[in-house]
This record gives structure tokens, C-alpha cells and sequence, in this order.
């Protein structure tokens, strides 16, 4: 078994777990939800308050070498929430798990105090998978740092660290180390930003040089569909003996996007 020594585990503990620290879950909620009203509502209806709730307990166990019994409140905790954290997983304070369904947390991760993970992510073994009996007892799961946030469907895989205040948008695939106070996206993942800063690619994205070349050669057809139109529309009047007239407005030149729209699409604007 993996020893994770982390003196602000959210683990449960007749002596040790106090009020404060369920409190302070509470209104993080309350601060990050704004569809969260109440107290009362919090402690009823989010399943992710509920996750960590049997999970500080199922923890407590699988410290103490009682595992099955964790495993198995660990597995009522997933039928009753569609979060699965696995007992041996260490969960920081404030963590805030929205929506949660589909969300999987692994054996050896480590999250960090004030991170939030939405639906459908994943903290995930990676290729370590495949080894099977060969990689236990060894830290294969991902360690989130404070105050990262985890957008859904995305999937953080192996023992990677993610620093803190970064950001993983949805969908993202991230197999390396992430610099904190990052922003990620793709599938694999890329650094778009750091500290504020617009972060250059270290190779091509050839997904995106493919969408740019055909952006472009769409732009190029238009003009020329538009320039025959015009030619044929004044070929036409030529013939009726009409003066040349304005281009109607049925076939008015296409309406282009801003300049920089398909480049800051590209780059993660809006994902």
C-alpha cells in the first residue's frame, strides 16, 4: 500500500474530524455553485459533498489496514453518487466535486486543498494500467496541487503532477507535468497559457494547421463564388437591355468572421 502523508487529508476520525472542516466544504460549495441556495439544500442534494463525505470515512479504514470494509464503503458510495474515489485516494480540504457523475478518482492521486473537478474526469493510471499486479504499491495516479480546477470529461493519467492554480479545460488529455498557473487544453494536452502569458507551442499542432489551410481555401472559394455571381447577375441584365444595378441582396458577399476568430478558437478561446 502506498503511504500518503498528508497532514490535511479529509479523513474521518471520531476525535480529529471537527465541524470547521465540513463548514468550510459547505461554503465552498455555496461560493462556487451559484445554483447552490442553502446549507440544508448542500447537505441533501450534491452528491459530491456526499462522495468526499463517505470517502473521509472509507479513508480512515484503509489506513487502518481495513480494507475491505473501505472497499466496500468506497462501492456504496459510487452506487449512491456515480463518483468513484478509491479509499486509498487523498483528498485535500475544500475539495469541491460538481455534478460528479462518471468522475474516477485512483488508488495512489492526491488532490490538493480548494480544487474543484467536474463531471466525467478522470485521474487515471495511464499506460501503468496495462502492468497490472506489477505496479502495485507504487504511485501511479496523478497529485493535483491547491486550487487547480478539472473541467468535465477531461482525463489526468499517470503520476503526474499538476501544479497549483492550473487549469484543465474539458475534454483535455494531459500525460505530463503541468506548470502552475496554466491553462490546458487539447487532446494531448497543451499549455496555451502561464501566468497570464500567451505560451507558444513547442511543435505544430497539425489538427489546427489543417483546419487553418482548409479556413482558408473555404474563404478563397467564396470570393470567386461571389465574383461569378456578380458576373453572371451583370451578363444577365446586359442581355434585357437593363442598366447595371447594385448586386441584390440574396446574394450579398458572405459574411466573414472577425479576423482573429478561427486563431483564438484554435488557441482554446471559449473551450
Amino acid at each position: 500500500m502506498v503511504e500518503q502523508n498528508n497532514p490535511r487529508v479529509l479523513a474521518f476520525h471520531p476525535a480529529k474530524t471537527t465541524k470547521s472542516m465540513w463548514n468550510e466544504l459547505i461554503d465552498t460549495i455555496l461560493a462556487k455553485d451559484p445554483a447552490a441556495r442553502t446549507r440544508l439544500e448542500v447537505i441533501l442534494c450534491y452528491p459530491g459533498f456526499h462522495a468526499v463525505a463517505l470517502h473521509s470515512i472509507a479513508h480512515w479504514l484503509w489506513l487502518r489496514k481495513q480494507i475491505l470494509l473501505a472497499r466496500f464503503i468506497s462501492h456504496l458510495g459510487r452506487l449512491y453518487t456515480g463518483i468513484e474515489i478509491h479509499p486509498g485516494a487523498t483528498l485535500g480540504r475544500r475539495v469541491f466535486i460538481d455534478h460528479g457523475m462518471g468522475v474516477v478518482i485512483g488508488e495512489t492521486a492526491i488532490v490538493g486543498d480548494d480544487c474543484v473537478i467536474y463531471q466525467g474526469v478522470t485521474l487515471g493510471t495511464g499506460i501503468a494500467a496495462r502492468m497490472g499486479a506489477a505496479t502495485r504499491g507504487k504511485k501511479r495516479h496523478p497529485t493535483l496541487g491547491k486550487g487547480v480546477v478539472v473541467g468535465s470529461g477531461a482525463e489526468v493519467q499517470g503520476d503526474v503532477r499538476v501544479g497549483d492554480h492550473a487549469r484543465i479545460a474539458s475534454g483535455s488529455i494531459v500525460l505530463k507535468d503541468v506548470p502552475p498557473n496554466s491553462v490546458v487544453v487539447g487532446t494531448p494536452g497543451r499549455i496555451i497559457y502561464q501566468d497570464g502569458q500567451k505560451v507558444e507551442p513547442e511543435t505544430t499542432d497539425m489538427e489546427a494547421m489543417a483546419i487553418k489551410s482548409l479556413y482558408t481555401h473555404i474563404q478563397s472559394l467564396e470570393k470567386e463564388v461571389q465574383s461569378l455571381r456578380q458576373l453572371v447577375f451583370a451578363e444577365t441584365q446586359g442581355q434585357l437591355g437593363q442598366k447595371p444595378t447594385p448586386t441584390p441582396e440574396f446574394i450579398a458577399p458572405v459574411q466573414e468572421p472577425g479576423p482573429d476568430a478561427v486563431e483564438k478558437f484554435l488557441n482554446g478561446t471559449g473551450i
